[in-house]
């Protein structure tokens, strides 16, 4: 073993290599030698408190009991199981991802691209960087809200916050000034954003238990008051009286001010409702133990602009509370699923992790636990300990615009305030964390060239370009100002996201890919599979419009990838799994050949290689695209001549020109080279093997050997003739194209006509293949002529009466001619052709004869001058005739020439200057001047001829003869398709 351990190196190297590895997309590994390590976080401070902080986030605070008011205790339960199983399942399908090998930057990005492939995860990439990028706006604008609403009202530059347009103004101005400070904070390094994050982190948990100590010790002794006239809610503007809490009906109350009008002489008139209902006093928290849960069971859905828990319209100024936007179970569902997101807070940021394969799985499943027990049992402890209808008020109108959670915790409703600003504040600080640096990850893949730019990073590695970004897209958010019109956007993307990761598990078990093996043991493929069911279903129940917008833009991002980068290879899933359904679907072809009525021309290409491995006539692969206009199968594969072990490199270049050659003309197809030590045996091997299984070629295209009248080798023509016969043995048909260079390219239309010649019949695939040229924009506009050859004896006008009948049934447009072939006599031009070819044929013979001086003096004898040489006429009888020696009868039309010099007897030049033509061969070349002498009058304006390809000889001795009848009967025209069918019929009238 000593070479290949000099080549491959000690199994103690690789070892270490590998314990140290540090592959993936780390950002600018260029520059990582100049650069200080990086902190290096744990389980704690790395994963979990990021996603607890992530979680709990600002809808906890904010929105929770709203949702539990208006969708009972039973719905809201539902809103937050569905919502945690889908969160708890992603986690787990996340876990086998991330412990199946490193995790290095860009966490949930690098672990779906790596499953799924770079177009994937990409597009997914980018939808959940812009998720994550617009829940950063959405915590900015909670802690505003929060801020401005609840903690210091007197802060609003632009008036009373309880009118909607003014407290939107004031979250776009405070929500910018947080961006800029929170950015900042970021762009300081991620260490001091973690420990930030666990001094807001306390704050929330603390929140949150004062929030349960509340819960139990709450009872209607110590509650607040809330007033309600009849079965409506008031606000504290109409309840209170100069500030005193006033619930009565008398004149001095605001409530009797609102709903009456002092008319003429002291009277008054008030509403309706007014007269008929009293007010009540009520306390808003009065306890467990009140028996107010079985009151909030059911849902109370409401109508925007109807009073709130009822589907009566409702009036703001007469103090009653109406609902802002309309609520459904879909539409609670949306708004809040955001806080049970930023279950991947810790996988952003796997490059700061010491072990990112241990902590994320531990970190992100235990969080999920945590706040799912936290989201449970507070809908539930809501509904048993708060008043309906203040769970409804939305913005704690009736309790003097007071926050409902911060009214109910202990011992005091500032714990709340100040923990749920906090736990906002740090949310959005995560969030601006981590999307920069998942940005930067997609960048520093290339899988998107324009984003090529946000892959730089700073000295200390923080990507400041990406936070740019970042900042600009929260800002957009920002400006939006409402928490519940950002909410369900947010939704759509981490959705998506969810639901890819689901697949990518899922799929990755289920093909039992090699590399899977992930050292997270419980998991399983149903949950992978519900969990993306789960992630579809929500996204539509949520908002369908939505849905259909994240769908199409995650669509685009991936064709833009597809079309412009996505030159990687990562061993994705879904390679593996087009690998299972092409072997699917190819064993499903190979269960019989194909019904005539689905019969298509599955092209090989055979393309001949110049002495730079280029194909040297590029304009086959053109042709053959026109064709099929690109439906079906197409090969482009060559043979070189040698040994394999010494032309193998030779093979590979020869294939990578094939394969830019496939690109450059957009053909779907592939491409191959064999190196066999014969090029004839070669061809026959591709013949025969070419394609896989069901996935195989039925028509082989073959270029014209244009030089094999100059070649003495008898190889220029004896190449394309064995091809033709294999052809033929294989049942294949064959096309023969003539002039390749003069077709059009595929930008070139062409007007005029295909001209197709039916002179054998080949079931129909003359009929075939210019209506599939048709179908190509090139060949669009021509017409079709089909030309049939009558002799004598047929009858012509009937003829060409069946054919139009026959081309009716075939649903073909064409215009019908035929052309009358009369028995002529043999011209004298017939006989100099069948002469000169058959002095060729023993040339070439004599040639490949080790006698040199034969050529030679056949040479010398070729350019003697002209008056050396007597030529006179003699008779050739037709087939058929007597035979006269006389050369008295002679006809103008029937001669050949023959020398009148008297050279020695047995001369082999003589021998060869005195042959007579053979009959056979006259009768043949005849036909083929006649034919082409037709061809000629009615084609030479045509844009492409189609005809026959005759019958290969099946002797060796008649080949050079049949490669002289082809070229006479093509002679003069410039694009020439010769066609030989494979014997089975390829076209059908009937549906």
């Amino acid at each position: 073993f000593q070479d290949d351990l000099h080549e491959r190196g000690k199994i103690s190297q690789i070892i270490n290599r590998i314990a140290n590895y540090q592959g993936g997309v780390e950002p600018n590994i260029e520059q990582t030698k100049d650069q200080p390590k990086q902190a290096k976080l744990g389980t704690l401070l790395g994963v979990y408190l990021p996603t607890i902080q992530n979680i709990f986030g600002v809808l906890l605070f904010i929105r929770m009991t709203w949702i539990v008011g208006m969708a009972g205790a039973l719905e809201g339960l539902g809103i937050v199981a569905i919502s945690c199983c889908t969160t708890m399942l992603t986690a787990i399908s996340m876990s086998a991802i991330a412990t199946n090998g490193v995790v290095p930057a860009g966490g949930s990005y690098f672990m779906i691209s790596r499953s799924l492939g770079p177009e994937f995860g990409g597009a997914v990439g980018i939808l959940f960087y812009l998720g994550t990028s617009v829940a950063s706006s959405m915590y900015i604008i909670g802690a505003v809200e929060i801020l401005v609403k609840y903690m210091a009202r007197s802060m609003s530059i632009f008036g009373d916050v309880d009118i909607e347009a003014n407290a939107f103004n004031a979250y776009r101005v405070y929500g910018t000034a947080v961006l800029i400070i929170l950015s900042i904070i970021v762009f300081i390094g991620v260490k001091f954003v973690s420990k930030f994050a666990a001094l807001s982190l306390a704050c929330v948990i603390l929140s949150i238990f004062c929030i349960y100590i509340g819960i139990f010790v709450s009872n209607e002794d110590n509650s607040l008051q809330i007033c309600l006239l009849g079965d409506r809610l008031l606000t504290s503007q109409v309840s209170n009286t100069n500030g005193t809490f006033m619930c009565i009906m008398n004149e001095t109350a605001n409530i009797f001010k609102s709903y009456c009008t002092m008319g003429p002489n002291d009277t008054h008139k008030c509403e309706p409702y007014f007269d008929s209902h009293t007010t009540r006093v009520l306390p808003g928290i009065p306890g467990l133990a009140s028996g107010v849960f079985y009151e909030n069971l059911n849902n109370r859905y409401t109508r925007q602009n109807k009073i709130i828990g009822y589907d009566i319209d409702g009036d703001r100024s007469q103090g009653e509370i109406i609902a802002d936007v309309t609520s459904s179970f879909m539409v609670l569902l949306a708004i809040y699923f955001p806080s049970c997101t930023g279950i991947m807070a810790g996988s952003n940021r796997s490059g700061d992790l010491a072990d990112a394969s241990k902590s994320i799985p531990v970190g992100t499943i235990a969080a999920i636990a945590t706040t799912s027990f936290v989201y449970i049992t507070s809908v539930l402890f809501f509904a048993g300990t708060v008043n309906g209808d203040l769970l409804r008020d939305k913005f704690g109108e009736s309790i003097d615009a007071g926050l409902v959670v911060a009214k109910l915790a202990w011992p005091n409703e500032w714990v709340i305030l100040i923990g749920s600003f906090l736990s906002t504040l740090g949310a959005g600080l995560q969030s601006l964390t981590g999307a920069p640096r998942l940005l930067q990850a997609i960048s520093s893949d290339g899988v998107i060239p324009f984003l090529n730019v946000f892959s730089v990073t700073t000295k200390r590695g923080e990507p400041f370009r990406a936070l740019l970004l970042t900042a600009l897209i929260s800002e957009i958010g920002i400006l939006i100002a409402s928490l519940d019109s950002v909410a369900p956007i947010i939704t759509m993307f981490f959705l998506m996201c969810y639901g890819f990761v689901n697949m990518a598990c899922a799929l990755q078990t289920l093909l039992r890919t090699p590399s899977w093996r992930p050292r997270f043991r419980f998991y399983h493929w149903t949950l992978s599979l519900v969990g993306l069911a789960l992630c579809i279903t929500l996204m539509f129940i949520s908002s369908w419009y939505y849905a259909l917008g994240a769908i199409a833009l995650a669509f685009c991002i991936y064709k833009y990838i597809e079309y412009k980068g996505a030159e990687k290879e990562w061993g994705d899933g879904i390679r593996g799994l087009a690998m299972s359904a092409a072997r699917y679907a190819l064993l499903r072809l190979q269960q019989g050949p194909p019904h005539t009525k689905n019969w298509r021309p599955q092209i090989l290409v055979l393309m001949k290689f110049d002495e730079n491995l280029c194909p040297k006539y590029p304009k086959m692969v053109t042709f053959a695209a026109q064709l099929k206009a690109g439906k079906g199968l197409t090969l482009v594969n060559s043979v070189i001549e040698g040994k394999y072990e010494e032309k193998f490199a030779d093979a590979q270049a020869g294939r990578q020109a094939l394969i830019k050659l496939i690109d450059k003309t957009g053909v779907k197809g592939f491409s191959d080279v064999l190196v066999a030590n014969n090029l004839s045996e070669g061809l026959c091997h591709m013949i025969q093997n070419a394609g896989l299984g069901g996935l195989r070629h039925n028509t082989v295209m073959i270029g014209w050997p244009y030089g094999w009248r100059h070649d003495h080798n008898e190889r220029s023509y004896k190449t394309f003739l064995d091809a033709v016969k294999n052809i033929s043995a294989g049942q294949m048909s064959l096309l023969a194209v003539k002039g390749i260079n003069l077709f059009p390219d595929s930008a070139e239309k062409q007007k005029g006509t295909i001209d197709v010649w039916w002179i054998v019949h080949i079931l129909c695939m003359l009929m075939l293949l210019p209506f599939l040229l048709k179908q190509h924009k090139v060949w669009k506009n021509c017409r079709l002529r089909i030309f049939t050859v009558a002799q004598l004896e047929d009858n012509t006008i009937q003829m060409k009466k069946d054919l139009e009948v026959f081309m009716y049934q075939l649903r073909i447009e064409a215009e019908v001619l035929v052309v009358e072939m009369s028995n002529s006599d043999i011209s004298a031009y017939t006989y100099e052709r069948t002469l000169m070819m058959e002095q060729r044929t023993e040339m070439l013979k004599a040639m490949r004869v080790k006698d040199s001086k034969v050529p030679q003096q056949i040479v010398d004898e070729s350019h003697r001058a002209p008056a050396q040489v007597k030529i006179q006429l003699e008779t050739v009888q037709e087939e058929g005739q007597p035979n006269e020696s006389s050369t008295d009868t002679l006809d103008k039309h029937q001669y050949t020439f023959t020398p009148a010099n008297k050279s020695k007897a047995g001369s082999p030049v003589n021998e060869l200057l005195s042959l007579k033509p053979d009959k056979r061969n006259v009768r043949r070349m005849h036909t083929a001047v006649r034919l082409n002498e037709v061809i000629m009058e009615k084609s030479h304006e045509a844009q492409l001829v189609i005809l026959n390809l005759p019958a290969p000889p099946k002797t060796s001795a008649g080949e050079l003869n049949y490669m002289e009848f082809l070229e006479v009967l093509t002679e003069g025209v410039e694009r020439v398709l010769m066609v030989r069918g494979s014997g089975h019929e390829v076209i059908t009238i009937y549906s």
